[in-house]
């Protein structure tokens, strides 16, 4: 499995100390849009492996991060730089597009 799971516990070091820039999936295992494009983040993050990370964040078994950056909708994704937020894009989009927004942020 090329994506990572993080947790509220591992946000910190995982996502905002990452030397790389970091893709957030915040999803949840009910949500149908979640799951629809768990492959194609799964393909982006081998193709894409040693320039960006991408990980997944469960919003029902994680609630404090997804409170405290306001995930009202998932699937979210969220791109951290240098740990800071530097993209967001909500709902779920073909691979192509995904491919193109973190291609385009990183």
């Amino acid at each position: 499995m090329a994506t990572a799971k993080v947790t509220d516990a591992s946000f910190e070091a995982d996502v905002l100390k990452s030397a790389e820039p970091v893709v957030v999936d915040f999803w949840a295992e009910w949500c149908g849009p979640c799951r629809m494009i768990a492959p194609a983040l799964e393909e982006i993050a081998t193709e894409l492996a040693g320039k960006v990370k991408v990980v997944k964040l469960n919003v029902d078994e994680n609630p404090n991060t997804a409170a405290q950056f306001g995930i009202r909708s998932i699937p979210t994704l969220m791109m951290f730089k240098d740990g800071k937020l530097a993209g967001q894009k909500v709902g779920a989009l073909p691979k192509s597009e995904l491919s193109k927004w973190i291609s385009a942020s990183i």
